[in-house]
């Protein structure tokens, strides 16, 4: 289970308008590597979102119709709770950890990945049980795609 972070914040908005939520921290610090996903809650309503670069720090945008059904806007003081979404590298099988650790423009590529796109690939590689041969293959498989960029495992028949 990833680490939660609780903190409060102010909701910031860019000068072409657009509102966010600051990170008073890097996340890659609390939950290693980069995770580019969060997930939680701001003031007890639920969210998921992206980490973006804002100025100097890093922030999680608040789209207009999410600010609305919260009743919240810039300026606002919040709650928050997040997590990293995973799966994470942290605490996956260590094979498949070490595959994209060697290769650091896949475990960036890796991080950037929404979760149902890596638990998908985590479930492939897992439903491998006892078969270490297939196993080493489908994890060098799913190095070769994401090296080139490949979100999802293509669908084959027979798999």
């Amino acid at each position: 289970m990833p680490a939660l972070k609780s903190f409060d914040a102010i909701i910031a908005a860019t000068p072409e308008g657009r509102a966010y939520l600051p990170l008073p921290f890097e996340p890659g610090d609390i939950w290693g590597g980069t995770p580019v996903h969060l997930g939680g809650a701001i003031n007890a309503m639920h969210f998921r979102g992206r980490v973006e670069a804002f100025g100097a720090g890093k922030g999680l945008v608040l789209t207009p119709m999410w600010l609305r059904a919260c009743g919240l806007s810039a300026g606002d003081r919040v709650s928050v709770i997040l997590a990293a979404e995973g799966p994470l590298r942290s605490d996956m099988a260590p094979d498949l950890a070490e595959a994209l650790g060697a290769e650091p423009a896949v475990a960036a590529f890796w991080e950037t990945l929404a979760q149902f796109y890596r638990k998908a690939y985590v479930r492939w590689i897992d439903g491998t049980k006892g078969k270490p041969d297939l196993r080493a293959a489908r994890i060098a498989e799913v190095v070769g795609l994401l090296k080139a960029g490949v979100k999802a495992r293509p669908r084959t028949p027979g798999r």
